[in-house]
């Protein structure tokens, strides 16, 4: 079995891992004699028409622009897009340009799915760095929007239970994170003080819980060269959250295993505070006229949130390339990052955006997850491994959740983790 083959079926198995036909092969031009080259577009935006409308408005406006390429919209729901990209590659019928969920982007990049898009780096001034693929200190893939988690609760709560309301420049510390959560279940009006949405899975455990871990100075890998987890996921600051967070439970603050719907939950009085991403804003604040939107605590070394959602990429072996980076750069413009917001409601990834879209700009009421997706977000780490990182991460939060004992589990978590690194020859070239 070929190296390039060898690591498609090992990206396979890590990507399904996380994500939870073909149409022509990749870049083949299609285009009849004289007329324009066909670029394929492989988007995962099926089913959800606000994002796949605006995906439509960009490939139609660059289509009408020029006349020598023509791009073409293959559009999957969410839950099949990236198996049929696994299948694609695996038989190499890739199509030019793909989405790609953020934290897989240097994993496809080691498979061989994605190549750098050659744009230069101006394009991306005044971008979120956490919605930027990067690889290497190259851009692999660029994205429209990104997600914040925070905190949210209501005004009355804080005030009734004597807790500060913290701002992104004077957040929690721990120890006043601590006291809230005392105050407000001292309160006796819900069930838990906190819920952190413990009963998600999948990805959520390390986007959600890992910037904990970082907050308290930790990380699920060494960065400096993504070689090992040892000392990092498995030293005394990593030692220390894993305490913390069963803490949690151990102290009646929050559930070990959360209802379904975090969000409702909150809404029907179940939790003095919610932590969920911005999705929820429009139902928490149509609730309840004195909601209050908290950026995450600062338990040590700074507040930390996830970055990273889904971004656009070119295809490796792309045969019009250059078409295909055309189509890149001409989509890379701030209208369409407007529209983009607009149409989700999530944060523009760009600043000059922002300034655009009232909730987001300077004063809009929105605009606290802008600014906590640019100081706060951490983004996944930039490693091939990161898929199987993830699951390996999620495993050993629940573990740790159920009241197991915590050095045993990070160990045994950096143990697999290096394992796996060393059995792909350190996800190197």
């Amino acid at each position: 079995m070929s190296r390039r083959i060898s690591r498609i079926v090992a990206a396979s198995l890590s990507v399904l891992t996380v994500a939870g036909t073909a149409a022509c092969a990749a870049g083949a031009g299609g285009g009849s004699q004289g007329g324009p080259e066909t670029i394929d577009l492989w988007t995962h935006a099926g089913g959800n028409d606000a994002e796949l409308d605006v995906v439509r408005t960009i490939v139609e406006d660059f289509n009408s622009s020029q006349t020598e390429y023509e791009v073409t919209i293959q559009d999957f729901p969410q839950e099949a897009y990236n198996d049929a990209v696994v299948g694609a590659a695996s038989s190499g019928n890739l199509p030019c340009i793909v989405d790609v969920d953020g934290p897989n982007v240097a994993n496809w990049a080691w498979a061989g799915y994605i190549q750098p898009l050659g744009l230069p780096e101006e394009t991306f001034e005044g971008q979120l760095e956490g919605t930027l693929g990067r690889v290497d200190g190259e851009v692999y893939a660029y994205g429209y929007f990104d997600v914040a988690l925070a905190l949210f609760s209501r005004e009355s709560i804080l005030e009734d239970a004597g807790v500060r309301i913290p701002t992104v420049e004077e957040p929690w510390t721990k120890e006043e994170f601590s006291g809230a959560l005392e105050k407000i279940d001292g309160l006796g009006e819900f069930d838990h003080a906190l819920d952190l949405g413990t009963g998600g899975s999948g990805e959520w455990f390390p986007y959600a819980y890992s910037p904990y871990l970082q907050s308290f100075g930790a990380d699920l890998i060494d960065r400096s060269d993504f070689q090992s987890a040892d000392g990092v996921l498995n030293g005394p600051e990593a030692l220390e959250w894993a305490t913390w967070f069963r803490g949690l439970v151990e102290d009646g603050y929050m559930a070990q295993t959360s209802g379904e719907d975090s969000t409702a939950d909150f809404v029907n009085g179940k939790s003095g505070l919610l932590y969920t991403g911005n999705w929820a804003d429009t139902t928490v604040k149509e609730a309840f006229d004195d909601a209050v939107v908290l950026p995450p605590p600062d338990l040590g070394a700074g507040p930390r949130i996830g970055a990273g959602s889904w971004q656009w990429a070119l295809a490796e072996g792309c045969e019009e390339a250059d078409g295909a980076r055309a189509y890149l750069e001409f989509a890379h413009d701030t209208k369409y990052f407007v529209e983009y917001g607009n149409a989700v409601g999530l944060i523009p990834a760009t600043l000059d955006a922002a300034a655009e879209i009232p909730a987001y700009a300077e004063g809009g009421e929105n605009r606290i997850y802008l600014e906590m997706a640019d100081q706060f977000a951490v983004v996944r780490p930039e490693t091939p491994a990161y898929p199987y990182i993830s699951s390996v991460f999620e495993k050993a939060a629940k573990d740790i959740l159920a009241g197991g004992e915590p050095q045993e589990i990070l160990d045994k978590a950096v143990a697999d983790i290096d394992r796996d690194i060393q059995q792909n020859g350190g996800y190197t070239s």
